[in-house]
């Protein structure tokens, strides 16, 4: 693997991380675009990395106190300030990991096809899209966020486990679709971006730990620090945007980028 390499993978992962696009559809385009050889699981595992420091520093504050006030609800039993929104991110977490344990090895030899990633691509593009739409129409939304959310928005985000679903993506439109705010779905499918990824690295980490490759350590310090300047960015860029803008240019970046894949 090269510099370009490194550096073109590490801005489109810090990009496509947290943007309702698709991730996967990204890795799987450019590769064939350009013809280039796996990147290898370490430099997978260091752009995660990357991303997670990024999400988790830019909602430090929110994380400390969503932490204070979780160990708070154990000891109380009640849920006060920041607590219901700490064990929604913990609950919600659970569909997606209980799904991948079960599905995993059938994503893995089934799914990850062009076609797949293509038809997913569009298809829950057309979703956010509508969900975007109708919680537009309805003209009320709500900033407090209810058990029945959680479980709806968790369900939802074991649907990313299909290769070109995107994370965020398939969260924010649950999250619309139940009619929270865009601000609300945004900050809630990005928190719960936090165990996802922690997770995925982590797996990844015991994978790698029965390699004995040998590592270019200059090109993952690059990377983690590419992917993690342009996710941090990304993320604060995004949020501004999709309260001004909505997400329809999401929408449509998602339909031709199914469109392009289909073609190759």
């Amino acid at each position: 693997m090269d510099i370009l390499q490194t550096i073109t993978l590490s801005l489109i992962q810090g990009l496509t991380e947290f943007l309702p696009i698709s991730s996967s559809a990204h890795l799987v385009l450019l590769p064939k675009l350009f013809a280039w050889q796996d990147q290898g699981l370490a430099f997978d595992v260091v752009l995660h990395f990357g991303t997670l420091c990024a999400i988790i520093y830019y909602y430090r504050n929110n994380l400390i106190v969503m932490c204070q006030d979780f160990i708070s609800s154990i000891y109380t039993k009640k849920m006060e300030g920041e607590a219901l929104l700490a064990w929604g991110v913990l609950l919600g977490t659970i569909p997606v990991g209980l799904a991948g344990i079960i599905f995993k090895d059938s994503i893995e030899l089934n799914l990850r096809t062009i076609e797949v990633i293509a038809f997913a691509t569009i298809f829950f593009g057309f979703m956010l899209g509508f969900s975007d739409w109708l919680n537009r129409f309805l003209g009320h939304s709500r900033e407090v966020i209810r058990g029945s959310d959680i479980l709806i928005i968790g369900c939802f985000q074991a649907l990313a486990l299909i290769p070109g679903t995107s994370r965020s993506g398939i969260t924010i439109t649950a999250a619309l679709l139940i009619g929270l705010s865009r601000s609300l779905s945004v900050k809630f499918s990005f928190l719960l971006s936090i165990p996802v990824i922690a997770i995925a690295m982590i797996i990844k980490t015991f994978d790698l730990a029965n390699q004995v490759d040998n590592f270019d350590w200059s090109l993952l310090l690059l990377g983690f620090i590419i992917s993690a300047i342009t996710a941090y960015s990304t993320i604060v860029l995004f949020i501004r945007l999709v309260e001004r803008i909505g997400l329809l240019p999401f929408v449509i970046y998602r339909l031709l980028l199914g469109a392009l894949l289909l073609t190759i």
